[in-house]
């Protein structure tokens, strides 16, 4: 990716995508199980990958684990500056220690970037794994940090989790802009009760449904776009069937 004028934030962001790589060996070592599942068509990740590049050297947030060949690929599609901030890892100790009630106090202070900071946040499907009180605390800290007019993609099952066999989060990997691989990894948490449409949508308020892609495989895919006017009230598009 490349570099940017280094202000106390660039500089957090520079330790970050150093630990990133540093902990690359292990988290890909993890990922051995689903390295041959089949590649899954995605609709929304192109769209996002056209809002970030209108914008020079953007930064991008992934809330999943690290995933050495996204990291590449997302550095050569948009020259970003890319940060990882791995939520399953918070969720699961929380889960351990039993102290789930406390995420929505922890994700008020999980973030140290600044208030409109981010051009694109990718959260996979985090949102799965939250009761409603953890996910708008979560999505509050996300509209704080993403700039106006930036773009956030979000994945939200529609499938009842019960019938999962065992938790599982899913790693996302990127083919390319068009197709997806889903590798299940082992979790603590198992899936909560989907989101209504409505819901999705006050969920992450005042951003945008600019996107939204109900595909085969029982995923919505919705790309929301922070206005670039705060008074600017939220809207939505019809979903398009996948």
């Amino acid at each position: 990716c490349r570099s940017r004028n280094r202000s106390p934030a660039d500089v957090r962001g520079e330790m970050a995508l150093s630990d990133l790589f540093g902990r690359l060996r292990k988290d890909e070592d993890d990922a051995d199980a689903g390295a041959d599942s089949p590649a899954q068509p995605t609709k929304a990740l192109a769209r996002f990958l056209a809002g970030l590049s209108t914008r020079q050297q953007p930064v991008l947030l992934d809330l999943g684990p690290v995933v050495g060949s996204n990291v590449t690929f997302f550095g050569e599609e948009v020259g970003c500056k890319i940060l990882v901030e791995d939520l399953s890892k918070d969720i699961d100790r929380h889960v351990n220690q039993t102290k789930v009630e406390e995420l929505p106090a922890f994700f008020d202070k999980r973030f140290p970037q600044e208030s409109e900071t981010i051009d694109g946040i990718l959260c996979w499907d985090i949102f799965d794994y939250l009761e409603r009180a953890a996910a708008e605390r979560l999505a509050r800290q996300l509209t704080r940090m993403l700039r106006p007019d930036g773009v956030l993609l979000a994945f939200f099952g529609t499938a009842d989790p019960r019938s999962a066999i065992r938790p599982t989060y899913t790693r996302h990997v990127v083919i390319d802009r068009a197709h997806l691989q889903y590798r299940p990894y082992k979790a603590s948490r198992a899936k909560q009760r989907p989101l209504l449409n409505r819901d999705i949508q006050r969920l992450l308020e005042p951003l945008r449904i600019a996107e939204s892609f109900l595909l085969k495989t029982n995923l919505r895919e919705v790309l929301f776009r922070k206005p670039a006017a705060a008074s600017v009230a939220p809207s939505a598009a019809p979903p398009a069937e996948g």
